[in-house]
């Protein structure tokens, strides 16, 4: 099920970061606060180092693992 715009019309609502009063179809931000967000906020993909994840060695395995058939 696809979701359609045009099924929510827009309403009069108050903008849930500068509070003021637009039409949107959904609570939120309204245009502007999305592009200053935008515009601030810009997205870099970077690369990060991570330490490799070694398992703790306290676990012991299960007697019905280690069972011989």
């Amino acid at each position: 099920m696809a979701l359609e715009l045009g099924d929510y019309p827009r309403q009069e609502t108050t903008c849930l970061r500068c509070g003021a009063t637009v039409q949107l179809r959904f609570a939120g931000a309204c245009e502007a606060c999305v592009a200053e967000l935008d515009a601030r906020y810009t997205g870099e993909a970077r690369a990060v180092e991570a330490a490799e994840y070694v398992p703790k060695m306290n676990v012991t395995p299960n007697a019905v693992a280690l069972k011989d058939d």
